[in-house]
């Protein structure tokens, strides 16, 4: 079975950027049966304290908080 890893370098300064990662790997990986997992470096690596989780909303994109509920669900790991 194929495995992503998507990178993120983006922090909540450019919410659409920041976010993409998270979507990509729910949203399209999981969905499609592909295993996948994040790793947030640089700038993108505050995107997992609350209160960025809770005030990044992307443009054209759900909310940080609703991909960070979905990825919880579907087991997807992390890395900083």
């Amino acid at each position: 079975m194929a495995k992503l890893l998507y990178i993120g370098t983006h922090g909540p300064d450019d919410p659409t950027k920041a976010c993409m990662p998270f979507h990509l790997a729910v949203n399209g990986a999981f969905e499609a049966g592909i295993e996948a997992d994040i790793n947030l470096a640089g700038d993108a690596a505050v995107l997992i304290q609350d209160h960025h989780i809770d005030s990044v909303v992307p443009v054209g994109l759900p909310p940080l908080r609703e991909l960070m509920e979905k990825i919880k669900v579907a087991g997807i790991t992390i890395y900083i």
